[in-house]
């Protein structure tokens, strides 16, 4: 198997805003310093969950730079730098690269979406322009790409592909995946909620949006399931799958910056088009907060 960027859970981390939709980047070092100090195995920049679709290109970058610069080398950073473009991924892969991360984390194509070979194509073109070791991020209720295993199996086979997001959902197509690939690929949870069965058939953790209010209890969820300890990892996963869910109870990162914020956090609003939760679905995500002591 190839080497791992990391293991255990990595944090999607949130991109804090002012008031005036600028990015915080005084709130961005706390809370880059918030997740070192509860042993978060790894920083995810701008994916997703940072609120990537909204960042221009140079705050992507600066966000980059600046996150490479707090952490010190104190866990692994990797930049979501993926595209529906391809040549634009591979700019912005470029860059990242020059502010030392560890690690790109590729989205699949989205909108104008691609086929299977497609897919091929455009990882292969990727990974013969860049030297550092990416993650492959499949999230097909976001982009309308499934990757299927089939395709995995061609796509492990380029030289820096050292890992993959898995967000589909489907627990049997992983494992059919790892079979395919013969293990030769690290394969990390994108959901919260499938930690244990994912580590329980191989994976290396998660990519994770709950180690955003709760990187210690994440990060001791992920690394029993990565180290085997199996029933100490699905009764955490148990334990806190409540709020895995509630922080899915609207368009990720609305929830669990709502969260944030409910806990003091204070890292601003959404970008639009992304907006604030209904009053019904506030009071849920408060009510699962104070069940859980959070506020």
């Amino acid at each position: 198997m190839r080497d791992s960027i990391f293991t255990g859970a990595g944090v999607a981390l949130v991109t804090p805003f002012h008031e005036n939709g600028k990015v915080n980047y005084e709130k961005l070092k706390e809370l880059i310093e918030f997740q070192i100090k509860n042993k978060t195995d790894a920083l995810i920049m701008c994916g997703t969950t940072g609120e990537s679709a909204t960042l221009t290109d140079k705050e992507h970058i600066e966000i980059i730079k600046f996150a490479v610069k707090c952490a010190e080398k104190r866990v692994p950073i990797i930049a979501g730098t993926g595209s529906n473009d391809t040549a634009h991924a591979v700019s912005m892969s470029e860059e990242a690269e020059k502010a030392g991360v560890d690690g790109l984390l590729m989205v699949t194509p989205y909108y104008n979406k691609t086929s299977q070979e497609g897919l091929i194509k455009h990882y292969e073109f990727i990974s013969k322009r860049v030297s550092t070791p990416i993650i492959v991020y499949n999230v097909p209720s976001r982009t309308g790409v499934n990757i299927q295993p089939e395709t995995y199996r061609e796509i492990v086979k380029l030289n820096n592909i050292t890992g993959i997001k898995e967000a589909n959902g489907d627990i049997s197509s992983v494992a059919k995946t790892m079979s395919l690939c013969n293990d030769e690929v690290n394969i990390y949870s994108g959901n919260d909620d499938q930690i244990a069965p994912i580590c329980a058939l191989g994976g290396k953790g998660v990519i994770s949006v709950l180690s955003n209010i709760l990187p210690l209890e994440t990060h001791k969820m992920a690394i029993s399931g990565v180290r085997g300890r199996m029933k100490e990892c699905s009764r955490l996963q148990k334990q806190h799958l409540a709020l895995c869910n509630v922080l899915f109870s609207d368009v990720n990162p609305i929830p669990v910056k709502e969260a944030m914020n409910l806990m003091g956090m204070n890292v601003g609003r959404c970008r639009l088009p992304l907006c604030e939760m209904s009053k019904v679905k506030k009071e849920i995500l408060k009510k699962t907060l104070i069940e859980y002591g959070l506020i």
